[in-house]
């Protein structure tokens, strides 16, 4: 099943199940396009996982087999990042530190690089704290689509990430939550950017596994129902713009679509 959640035209938010013929809720049927589809879940957290695939590890420059990492690159997204399908993608600012270097880049889109990446995202259903890789997919309550925006700007430049990961909206999250029987265990993950194939995971494969990441997450934190882990992105990362239309794909789930504009 394909959990979602919405707001009908009388403003009343509702769960319901995307099904072939639409949207089920309540005994009445939704058409998924008058309707507004919020993010599925709302996480206290969204965990990533960096230099997950081996191709993104190649097109950074990265060599194989003696740079692929001992264990999961952990870094985490705030809440604030979380917008759901269909809503829009603001660039933020140009940075701070772009203008101390003399380079304000361009102004109209808001900074000089500010990046997608398809990424599949891992829903817990209950808390989980020191677990196994063996019992690890009994927390799970299943996989959606995220979109890992990119300040590549401020990224650069600090420690922490703060600027670069955790600006808003810079998390998409959609449309659905995919029950863990619809999805394979490393599905094929795309990004579609204005009708053009971007990403494609097709000839990649994981660095770490779902099991292998949630038992190592959890030796350091707690995860709460709701949180989100992102799986790390495949290659072809690359930059958006004012006026994109933004879609990530992954097999089992759906499509996640998203539009960009500059900052006001």
């Amino acid at each position: 099943m394909k959990i979602v959640r919405f707001q009908d035209r009388s403003g009343y938010l509702r769960t319901g199940f995307w099904t072939d013929s639409g949207i089920e809720a309540a005994g009445q049927k939704y058409n998924p396009e008058k309707i507004n589809i919020l993010p599925p879940v709302q996480p206290t957290k969204i965990v990533c996982l960096g230099d997950n695939y081996i191709e993104h590890l190649k097109e950074r420059g990265f060599k194989i087999p003696q740079d692929i990492p001992e264990r999961p690159q952990l870094f985490l997204k705030s809440p604030n990042t979380v917008i759901g399908h269909r809503d829009t993608i603001v660039l933020p600012e140009v940075g701070i530190d772009s203008r101390k270097a003399g380079d304000l880049g361009d102004i109209e889109t808001g900074k000089r690089r500010i990046d997608y990446e398809a990424e599949l995202g891992v829903v817990m259903k209950r808390q989980a704290k020191k677990v196994s890789e063996k019992e690890a997919m009994e927390y799970i309550m299943g996989f959606t689509c995220v979109n890992d925006v990119s300040n590549r700007d401020d990224q650069s430049v600090e420690r922490n990430w703060v600027r670069g990961k955790s600006f808003d909206n810079a998390a998409p999250i959609g449309p659905v939550v995919a029950s863990t029987e619809l999805v394979s265990e490393d599905p094929r993950v795309r990004l579609i950017l204005n009708g053009e194939t971007k990403q494609d995971s097709k000839n990649d494969e994981f660095i770490f596994s779902v099991p292998e990441v949630i038992a190592e997450i959890t030796r350091f934190l707690t995860l709460e129902p709701g949180d989100i882990i992102a799986m790390g992105t495949p290659s072809g990362v690359g930059p958006l713009s004012h006026g994109d239309k933004v879609e990530v794909k992954i097999e089992g789930i759906g499509t996640l679509v998203n539009f960009v504009q500059k900052r006001e």
